[in-house]
């Protein structure tokens, strides 16, 4: 069913949206999918969240986008940035607009590829797609590129009072900066390759050594992000050991970048943010979690807004 467009396209106020490009979740404000691509030449029999652009036919949330360090190598992240918008503006009802993009990458990441991220999300001026029975018109306006896990607090920054350390739990990357006395240490920032993912191979690797089965990965995460699930106990028991285990493999990362409960405060966010929630041993008092999945996209549309403002409205 098409959407009535309601806005036309305003060249001098472009919509922004926010787009975090997660090894396993796209984010906006707004919405949470799976990332994946399934690329076809012909149109599939299951048209569930397609996605039709240049001639081909992209299913999204399908299969499992491997970790690559280079989100650039292919055009998958391109496809599911256009998915992304097409879900906010699906919200906005428009399908015509101007868009200025707001994305991030690892904090370690962005000063060396900022520019060549910047450069692959803007490698067409316009785009015509159709996703979800839609016809989609979009003009690009710029895009920003920001430091993820930062952007999850940087609206937040007079709470940082001392010392404190920032951990940003992703799929496939952890990232950990320091923010003292309300600004971040830029030497003091660090990417480790320990997202959740690792946890979800501990898993299932410890269930196949226990007892030789191999569950459905949605069973796992839904013990990861809820803490329980519909399954016997000793599978669930087994999740949770494990899931446990990961989450101690986090804090002996983090007592290696210095980390000391009683010297700092710790805030976690991002998608593995619910994992130190539901199965860490801390302080609550000393431990901030924001585990609102959403963060990091919400905190890059501030900040581009907030660009804006500062130069007189011009994104």
């Amino acid at each position: 069913m098409s959407i009535n467009l309601i806005n036309p396209i305003h060249h001098d106020t472009p919509v922004i949206i926010g787009i975090d490009h997660g090894y396993g979740n796209i984010k906006t404000a707004h919405t949470c999918f799976k990332t994946g691509v399934a690329a076809y030449d012909k149109e599939p029999t299951f048209k569930t969240n397609l996605l039709v652009y240049g001639g081909r036919y992209y299913l999204i949330g399908e299969e499992h986008k491997e970790f690559a360090a280079d989100k650039m190598q292919d055009m998958d992240y391109y496809i599911l940035t256009l998915a992304a918008i097409g879900r906010e503006l699906h919200i906005r009802k428009q399908t015509s607009a101007c868009v200025h993009l707001a994305a991030g990458l690892p904090l370690t990441w962005v000063g060396e590829q900022k520019d060549s991220f910047k450069a692959y999300l803007m490698q067409n001026e316009t785009a015509d797609f159709k996703f979800k029975g839609a016809d989609y018109h979009v003009e690009f306006a710029g895009a920003d590129v920001f430091p993820q896990g930062f952007s999850a607090v940087a609206d937040r920054l007079r709470e940082f009072k001392g010392v404190n350390m920032l951990c940003d739990i992703g799929n496939g990357t952890m990232n950990v900066m320091y923010i003292n006395e309300c600004r971040p240490v830029t030497k003091l920032c660090f990417t480790e390759k320990y997202g959740t993912h690792q946890c979800m191979l501990a898993v299932r690797e410890s269930l196949m050594r226990q007892y030789g089965t191999a569950i459905d990965e949605s069973l796992i995460e839904r013990v990861i992000r809820h803490g329980t699930a519909d399954i016997s106990d000793r599978y669930l028991t087994a999740i949770r050991d494990t899931a446990a285990e990961y989450v101690a493999g986090i804090f002996r990362r983090l007592r290696e970048h210095e980390y000391d409960p009683e010297l700092m405060r710790l805030y976690v966010v991002g998608g593995g943010s619910c994992m130190v929630k539901n199965f860490g041993q801390y302080d609550a008092g000393r431990v901030i979690i924001n585990d609102d999945i959403c963060a990091a996209a919400k905190g890059y549309e501030a900040l581009a807004q907030r660009s804006r403002t500062k130069n007189g409205g011009i994104v």
